[in-house]
């Protein structure tokens, strides 16, 4: 039986069909028991007043002695006189209390219920009873003739409960069948037309987590391209730089070489690295918190202090407000990372890299300005492509050419804008990554 009630109760329009039809039988019935009830209640009325209109209408009307009659109205009569003695007395099998207590009384005998009337009029004592059952026989009656139209229109009611039902599912269904007909690489958003108000927030929620894994799926696509593309170069240059060290005859040789095998692999590992994290990042979805920027900026810049030192390069904060960005505080700390090792990379030996965090009225800025050659106007807007290096700074500093691309994706996904200008003070880039306030 559990079963059967879980196969019943597992699909939407077998439980809307389900609870919908008990609804209206369960309606039918509460509608006969009102109408029963309230022709009862009619029915006392109206035979307590007929009742009351026989006893006035036989007081000092009737003779003496005993008479039988055949009462077709139900109604039986007893009369007695005021010395007691029994004038007239109806046919009928019931016997019921002389001389009651004036008044409506409701009386059993032989069996039965009935309802009694004891009145006085024209100087005798008049006593009218009825049988209950009379009574609810005629409320019975004005009942079924109340549901029975019910009961005949049930089917109708029934077949039109399952026709909406159908049709309020329809749009339900269609989106099933159009699900059923896609191809495991179709992650086109799912149309919402027509769909009822309820389902409509459950196929937008679907309809994301499908852009989700779209995006996914092309950042994965993307990484296998880029990858391919990039480490045949780097590869193929390890293999010669490998090949070399094999064929070196001394020391001196053999150092160069071995020298240029670990330059070599440096790089790759770095590709190999950025890859990685542009994969990721352009296939994250950011779990926004409010993110404060001054610890991260500074923590940013101590991590990169040694590689500064080692080109002799002035690396500091100069200015931090205590400000906060809504966003994701690795792929934060990844951009300006990135900022900062992109400056230090093409910066001269001996120069200088200034960062700062500013709190504006509507936006906070971060600022990475350096002292290399910058970047040409028309170039900039082409330095945030993948794998695009500078002609004027791709033989000086070598990379990988994912910089900017990693930084510029972590921009957009917080609703950031870059921009890139020549450094008055410094004399190099200065690049602004301003995040607007209150992005949630």
């Amino acid at each position: 039986m559990r079963a059967g009630l879980r196969w019943l109760v597992a699909s939407l329009r077998r439980r809307l069909l389900l609870f919908l039809s008990a609804a209206v039988v369960v309606a039918a019935l509460l509608q006969g028991w009102t109408s029963y009830r309230t022709a009862l209640a009619e029915a006392d009325q109206i035979f307590d007043h007929q009742m009351q209109q026989v006893a006035v209408s036989l007081g000092g009307g009737l003779g003496g002695g005993v008479l039988h009659t055949e009462d077709d109205l139900e109604l039986m009569v007893q009369a007695w006189s005021e010395q007691g003695l029994q004038v007239f007395q109806s046919a009928g099998r019931a016997r019921l209390p002389a001389r009651a207590v004036l008044g409506f009384a409701n009386v059993n005998s032989d069996g039965h219920e009935y309802r009694v009337l004891s009145a006085q009029a024209g100087g005798q004592i008049v006593q009218v009873a009825q049988d209950m059952a009379v009574r609810r026989r005629l409320a019975g009656t004005l009942a079924l003739r109340t549901i029975t139209p019910i009961a005949v229109m049930l089917p109708l009611l029934m077949l039109v409960v399952g026709w909406v039902v159908s049709s309020s599912l329809a749009p339900v269904e269609r989106v099933r069948r159009q699900l059923a007909q896609r191809e495991a690489q179709d992650l086109a958003p799912v149309s919402s037309q027509d769909l009822p108000a309820e389902l409509q927030p459950m196929v937008g929620e679907f309809n994301e987590l499908l852009g989700r894994v779209q995006r996914s799926f092309e950042a994965q696509q993307h990484f296998v391209a880029d990858a391919a593309h990039e480490l045949r170069s780097p590869l193929t240059a390890l293999k010669l730089q490998l090949q070399g060290l094999q064929r070196a005859g001394d020391e001196a040789t053999r150092g160069k070489a071995l020298a240029r095998l670990d330059a070599g692999i440096e790089r790759a590992s770095r590709l190999v690295e950025q890859l990685l994290l542009l994969a990721r990042e352009e296939a994250a979805r950011p779990r926004v918190q409010a993110v404060a920027m001054e610890p991260l900026m500074r923590q940013a810049v101590a991590e990169q202090a040694a590689a500064a030192r080692e080109r002799d390069i002035d690396l500091g904060l100069v200015h931090a407000d205590p400000a906060s960005v809504d966003g994701q505080a690795d792929a934060l700390a990844v951009l300006v990372r990135n900022l900062l090792e992109n400056a230090i990379k093409y910066s001269p030996r001996g120069g200088k890299v200034d960062a700062s965090l500013t709190q504006q009225a509507q936006a906070v800025q971060i600022r990475v300005e350096d002292s290399g050659p910058g970047i040409a106007p028309e170039e900039r807007a082409r330095v945030f492509d993948r794998f695009y290096r500078s002609v004027d700074t791709a033989a000086a500093a070598g990379g990988s050419g994912l910089g900017l691309a990693i930084v510029k994706s972590i921009a957009q996904r917080h609703g950031a804008t870059l921009r890139l200008d020549s450094s008055p003070r410094l004399g190099g880039l200065r690049v602004e990554v301003s995040f607007p306030l209150h992005l949630r």
